[in-house]
């Protein structure tokens, strides 16, 4: 990890650290609008009450990183927009220092997260645009990974059923843009190993694999699955898939789904760097990596 800086804690009352000028009231703290100059070099410009930040403001770091937005008590908090190093950037809701509400990051690969927040991580409902493929995720997150009830859209089908820990789970279907739909469920099954790895005491490596059960035409989805409940956070409601198919599925969509079973491509990405924190009382921060290759990309599992 690179080496961030930290910003310093603007003392209050009379043992002001750092360069400032600016308003002040009777009894000597920073009130009103003000500029300071912190003793590593950061540089804040905006409203104070009572020797701390608060209401609206612009801090700027050492290596290149801002905050434009809104404080209490030293902390962001509200409406604001961070700017990271390395060009990603989240603008959304912030509380006690934290991304908290709903809020939209960009990240550098073009990648966008769009949804709820609690605690610096992705949670709630949400969708990640993967901007190298065009597909989309949308549905549940828990402390920052996948799951729940979602959808999996990719540009000429889609998957809809829940995932857990960032991998399909369970009965779920393939809707094709074709017209039709194939139901099954993902089993998680041992990844085969050769005669050597075999030999070996190693961890198992588990993978879902699709078994498909039905076609059928097309029909309107609902994230709530049959006979599984949705995590606590509430079932995924961000789309719904569109109209029903008319008559059955023709000779050539049913040649294409019948042979659509096969192992999911588990290939990962970056996960989202560690985040900033504690900007203000230690004010080390941390760097939120941007690389939003975090969740497992599905692959065209349409095998012949």
């Amino acid at each position: 990890m690179s080496d961030l800086g930290s910003e310093e804690l603007e003392e209050e009352g009379e043992n002001d650290l750092g360069e400032y000028e600016g308003e002040r009231n009777e009894v000597g703290e920073r009130h009103g609008h003000g500029k300071a100059r912190l003793p590593n070099g950061d540089t804040y410009e905006g409203h104070y009450e009572f020797g701390k930040r608060n209401g609206q403001g612009i801090y700027k770091f050492k290596n290149g990183a801002r905050y434009i937005g809104e404080y209490i008590k030293n902390k962001k908090h509200g409406q604001g927009t961070f700017i990271y190093p390395d060009g990603s950037r989240y603008e959304g809701e912030w509380a006690d220092d934290q991304r908290h509400g709903h809020g939209v990051y960009y990240y550098i690969n073009n990648d966008t997260y769009t949804g709820e927040w609690f605690a610096h991580q992705r949670h709630g409902q949400g969708t990640y645009f993967y901007a190298e493929t065009g597909s989309k995720y949308v549905g549940s997150w828990v402390n920052g990974q996948q799951e729940g009830a979602a959808e999996l859209i990719h540009l000429n089908h889609r998957y809809q059923g829940k995932f857990i820990n960032k991998n399909p789970v369970g009965p779920g279907k393939y809707v094709f843009d074709i017209g039709c739909e194939q139901h099954g469920e993902y089993r998680l099954t041992d990844m085969e190993r050769g005669e050597e790895e075999e030999e070996e005491e190693a961890l198992v490596s588990i993978i879902p694999r699709w078994k498909a059960l039905k076609i059928t035409e097309l029909a309107l989805w609902t994230p709530t699955l049959s006979e599984e409940q949705p995590p606590a956070e509430g079932p995924g409601q961000e789309e719904a898939p569109g109209a029903a198919g008319t008559g059955d599925p023709s000779d050539e969509t049913q040649g294409l789904v019948e042979g659509f079973e096969g192992e999911i491509d588990t290939r990962t990405g970056e996960e989202d760097m560690d985040t900033f924190r504690e900007e203000s009382r230690e004010n080390s921060y941390e760097m939120d990596q941007g690389n939003a290759n975090f969740d497992e990309e599905q692959s065209d599992l349409l095998q012949d």
